[in-house]
């Protein structure tokens, strides 16, 4: 697979694996990918440490096997943005063509690889006055009322990004008072970064089949020790102000420490629903990438063809 060609994105494949929660990207993962590939990890939870079991995160055993990048590289109360992503994406996906491997970007984190195949939207940059304003307003108002206040102005943004997700809500909402124009307004670029012509799979399940694993998995991660994760994680400070701490599967937690009205049943239940609900945006999300190839997550042997016939339409692989 070594080759005296520079490693560039326009004559080196570039895979992208998608799937919603639980649909079985891992498992695929580890029966298409198992030589001659590195993951990059496209899922915006399993880039932070300590968050190992609410993230569905890869088994030590499995990245030994098989090597994955940009997973553990956070602490759980930093921020990270999408450029950031893109940036880091960057660099490992050159220092997999530099080891003569094919880089898999694989996640659930649609707006990862949107951006990652796009670049950023033609949104401005904002000043630091209207970034302080709408971070007093966030302070004052909660990220519940918050989120209706981007609604009220960019309801094609506040449907993308979920209630808890205060970062992207914030950037939004700072878009439009910068601009006086909503976020969604702002087009990405129209042909993919670097020449990129990467082969963008999709895995499909049955949407009542999808929920029901959903559920097995939540349940599972209870099974695992999810509340003990908890337990470490409160016991290292952590607060619902912590920008991980948003994600599902911990933010259910932090929020019934604050009300102080919920069982482990009522979280688990909770966790449950809003991973069905995030699972039917991850989906709709990605419908909107055109030249998809929509795979059976089981069906490993269709999808191994699929990428052998991508692959060798690269004459220097």
């Amino acid at each position: 697979m070594r080759s005296s060609t520079r490693p560039t994105r326009e004559n080196r494949p570039v895979i992208f694996l998608f799937g919603p929660t639980a649909s079985g990207k891992t498992a695929l993962v580890e029966g298409l990918f198992n030589h001659g590939y590195q993951i990059v990890n496209a899922d915006s939870v399993q880039v932070y440490r300590h968050l190992s079991i609410g993230s569905a995160k890869p088994s030590a055993e499995l990245m030994a096997r098989i090597p994955h990048h940009l997973v553990d590289i956070l602490e759980p109360w930093q921020d990270f943005s999408v450029a950031s992503f893109i940036s880091m994406a960057d660099e490992a996906v050159d220092r997999i063509y530099a080891d003569g491997d094919i880089p898999v970007l694989a996640g659930g984190t649609a707006f990862y690889f949107k951006h990652f195949l796009y670049g950023l939207s033609q949104a401005p940059a904002v000043d630091p006055a209207v970034r302080s304003r709408v971070a007093a307003m966030l302070g004052s108002l909660g990220e519940r009322v918050l989120h209706e206040r981007l609604a009220s102005v960019d309801p094609v943004s506040a449907a993308r990004i979920n209630v808890h997700d205060v970062y992207r809500t914030t950037r939004a909402l700072e878009v439009y008072e910068q601009t006086g124009r909503p976020l969604s307004s702002f087009a990405l670029p129209a042909e993919p970064r670097l020449g990129m012509r990467p082969l963008v799979l999709s895995l499909v399940r049955d949407r009542q089949e999808l929920y029901e694993r959903i559920d097995r998995r939540v349940d599972q991660m209870f099974h695992e020790g999810l509340v003990d994760e908890i337990r470490s994680l409160v016991a290292m400070g952590a607060t619902s102000a912590w920008s991980a701490m948003d994600a599902i599967g911990y933010a259910e937690f932090f929020h019934a420490f604050e009300c102080g009205c919920k069982s482990l049943s009522m979280i688990r239940e909770e966790i449950k629903r809003n991973t069905r609900h995030y699972a039917k945006r991850q989906l709709t999300f990605f419908n909107s990438f055109s030249a998809q190839v929509r795979i059976d997550p089981d069906d490993t042997a269709t999808a191994r063809r699929i990428v052998g016939e991508y692959i060798s339409s690269f004459p220097h692989c």
